[in-house]
This record gives structure tokens, sequence and C-alpha cells, in this order.
């Protein structure tokens, strides 16, 4: 499919709510797509679709086991914590310590519009948590405890 534009801090998209997606059509699926071309050519563990200037609560996550597409994903459940350092690939070269929970479990539709379930811990975990942040317009910056210094 596309390689989109990632939008980086200062741009207004990545502050604002995201729409659900009240149909899956042809033109969600092609965003789930790009979404997926952009995160690989990324080299990042996950990407939301205000990222790339898209208003709908759409997600894909691969932290290195298979590619995850969520639609409308909202957690479930959490347990645990875990803290550690976090980046965006819209704050590139920044990276913070965060607390996260170690456990979610998320509630999505997948491309059939079927509602499914996934559980993750650890990284999976941190990365359906970051990326949902975006659905609301929340960006990691808003947890980090301590900055780590750039990455040259």
């Amino acid at each position: 499919m596309a390689i989109r534009k990632i939008l980086t801090l200062g741009d207004e998209a990545l502050t604002k709510k995201c729409r659900t997606v009240e149909t899956i059509d042809t033109r969600i699926l092609n965003i789930l797509d790009d979404l997926k071309d952009t995160l690989y050519d990324s080299g990042g563990a996950g990407l939301a679709a205000p990222q790339v200037g898209i208003l709908r609560r759409l997600v894909v996550i691969d932290v290195g086991n298979g590619l995850i597409e969520l639609i409308n994903p909202e957690i479930i459940a959490s347990e645990g914590s875990q803290t550690g350092a976090e980046g965006c690939l819209s704050y590139p070269g920044k990276w913070g310590v965060v607390t996260r929970p170690n456990r979610v479990k998320v509630k999505a539709q997948n491309r059939k519009g079927q509602w499914v379930e996934y559980s993750g811990e650890g990284l999976l975990a941190r990365a359906f948590c970051h990326e949902l942040d975006h659905l609301d317009g929340h960006m990691f910056m808003e947890k980090v405890s301590e900055w780590l210094e750039d990455e040259e």
C-alpha cells in the first residue's frame, strides 16, 4: 500500500481524541495496510492512526511476534507494573522512563468486524497502552518520570 508521513510533536492531530470506526470498509482496510507499511518502514513497535493524521480508532502493533491490528480497541483489564525506557515515533530520538501495567487485556474488532481479545505482557502490554493513549490524544511524555539521554 503506502508509507505515510509520521506526524511529530507539535502537530495538532496528536492531541485530538479519535472517533470510533462505524463501518469497516475498503477505506479502513487500506488505512490499516498503510499503517502496517509505515510501521515496518519506521522500525517501531506500534503505530496509531492519529500519528499519520487520521483521527480514527485504529492501531497496528508488532513487537516481534507478528502484526496485531486493532479497530476500536479498549483496555478491559490490567495488572502489575513495569517501569522502563519508552520512546515514540512521533517524538523521534527522545526516550523517557515510564511506568505502565505489566499485563493488559485489550478488546478490539478485527478486519472482519468481529470482536476479539488480546492479552499482552511486558513489551506487548506497554505497546498496547502506549498506542491506545494516542487514540485519546495523549503521548508518552505525559507519563515520563525521568528523561534519558538523546540517542545519537
